[in-house]
């Protein structure tokens, strides 16, 4: 289903977002070893920017990290971003600790984006859409290379389970098309994505309501088929749904891939909101090992009452400033990560993020 277009009595204004937008700073310094000090700050920052046309600089890029500075995915992220608005780059190099970017007020048509290595994809697609909403049309990302399902990043079936359901809960479209898959080292992806111009509305997510179903994702690349990784996934996966009291459908697939590679994602869909786990698989880890991953995982988040899980939390923070507020989430676990992502979002949009145990609110600057 394609996206559609935004309604044509509410057009997307940041002015009735942001009534001081205009530059409220020259150029926003963002310090990169704030908090969890990871990539997203670069994601979060440059993907806001890009949205509102204020220019950041961020120093100290990852500098706790083992191997600090850009990595590949940052930089093509934040340079398919400088395509998207007509903008510039200054220190967009790989292992550069400092990076300036400035939009311009350029519209963009389509772009493709071709990834080198095995970088994911869906972290690059996060980057992106936010910056997408502002386009007066519809605009087509191709990304070409990269891996669908890799470690430190969300598989693809729980981007497109779990992050696009609540994409869709919140009024944005999001039309995403899988040509091939792609897992570590090769990569070799093949994934678009199409996203209609919007202005997020609220989210309140607090109860979680009846169980619909449980649904087990399971995929694998072909030459992994003769050896049964996908169904060995499902039934490790299995074993511990089942005594928990559960009876999820499941769902097997094999793609042609570059490289073997395997993953499990598992959703609890609830009348209120959608619940996720994922691992990934790896050599010399065995397949029902994954399932199990996968299945411990969810039944931890399924032993709260919150309605996001600690992966969602943090994804879903940047929608929940820009629709205003008057949205409101509970959240199993707020992470290190999420918290840092507040505050990177607080530099940019008129506000700030309020938590009360479990919950979390966006309240807008009066």
């Amino acid at each position: 289903m394609r996206p559609k277009p935004a309604s044509p009595r509410r057009p997307w204004s940041l002015s009735a977002l942001a009534p001081d937008h205009g530059f409220r700073k020259t150029v926003i310094e963002i310090n990169g070893a704030y908090g969890e000090g990871g990539g997203q700050i670069v994601r979060t920052a440059c993907g806001l920017a890009a949205l509102t046309g204020q220019a950041c600089h961020i120093v100290n890029i990852r500098q706790a990290r083992r191997v600090p500075g850009l990595r590949l995915q940052h930089l093509l992220a934040v340079q398919a971003l400088r395509d998207l608005c007509g903008g510039s780059l200054k220190g967009d190099q790989v292992g550069s600790a400092e990076l300036e970017f400035r939009p311009g007020k350029t519209i963009a048509g389509d772009i493709s984006v071709t990834i080198g290595t095995a970088a994911s994809i869906t972290l690059i697609a996060q980057c992106l859409i936010p910056a997408l909403l502002f386009k007066s049309n519809p605009i087509r990302v191709a990304l070409s290379g990269g891996a669908t399902d890799t470690a430190f990043a969300p598989p693809l079936d729980y981007f497109r389970y779990v992050f696009l359901s609540f994409m869709q809960r919140i009024g944005v479209g999001v039309n995403l098309v899988v040509s091939r898959r792609g897992y570590y080292p090769r990569g070799g992806a093949e994934v678009s994505i199409e996203v209609a111009p919007a202005r997020p509305k609220p989210l309140a997510a607090t109860a979680r309501g009846v169980l619909r179903r449980i649904s087990l994702i399971s995929s694998a690349a072909a030459v992994l088929k003769q050896r049964r990784v996908a169904e060995r996934q499902v039934e490790g996966a299995l074993r511990p749904l089942v005594s928990a009291g559960f009876n999820p459908a499941t769902i097997v697939e094999y793609s042609q891939s570059y490289s073997a590679g395997s993953a499990l994602c598992i959703t609890a869909e609830f009348e209120g909101t959608t619940i996720g786990a994922s691992a990934l698989g790896a050599r010399g880890k065995m397949a029902e090992r994954v399932g199990l991953e996968a299945a411990e995982q969810l039944l931890a988040e399924l032993g709260s009452t919150a309605c996001l899980d600690r992966h969602m939390a943090d994804q879903i923070l940047p929608y929940m400033a820009l629709a205003g507020g008057g949205g409101c989430v509970t959240v199993t676990t707020i992470t290190g990560h999420c918290r840092t992502n507040m505050w990177v979002i607080e530099q940019f949009l008129p506000g700030r993020f309020e938590i009360q145990h479990q919950a979390i609110r966006w309240k807008p600057r009066s």
